[in-house]
């Protein structure tokens, strides 16, 4: 079993940037896809980006695709979301997520969650 904590938001201006981090504890992270959504547990959570467990194939939303990077650090069981160039409409609840069956854009499929972070961007 996994437990996840997220980190990293916080408040700026349009234009800039915040990098999330989402740190792991237990066993087995590597074995993992990692993704990254964001949304309040009582609506719909959209997928934001993903990276499969052998750091392969990152997937992007295609609102964050050119401005966001997901990356993670097997040794540190450690995932990461490099947000730049920040717009007033990627203000949200940042969750990272595990899923052991592969990246999925769904949140339906992923077991384990991070408590979220909040990014608030200010035009």
């Amino acid at each position: 079993q996994l437990q996840l904590v997220d980190s990293g938001g916080g408040l700026v201006q349009a234009g800039s940037s915040l990098k999330l981090t989402c740190k792991a504890s237990g066993y087995g992270f590597g074995d993992y896809a990692i993704s990254w959504f964001r949304g309040d547990p009582k609506r719909v959570r959209e997928f934001v980006a993903g990276i499969d467990y052998n750091d392969n194939r990152p997937v992007y939303a295609d609102s964050v695709k050119g401005r966001f990077t997901i990356s993670r650090d097997n040794s540190r069981n450690e995932a990461f979301l490099q947000m730049n160039n920040l717009k007033p409409g990627d203000t949200d609840v940042y969750r990272c997520a595990t899923n052991y069956a592969g990246l999925r854009r769904s949140p339906v499929e992923y077991a384990y969650w991070g408590q979220g972070t909040q990014v608030t961007v200010s035009s």
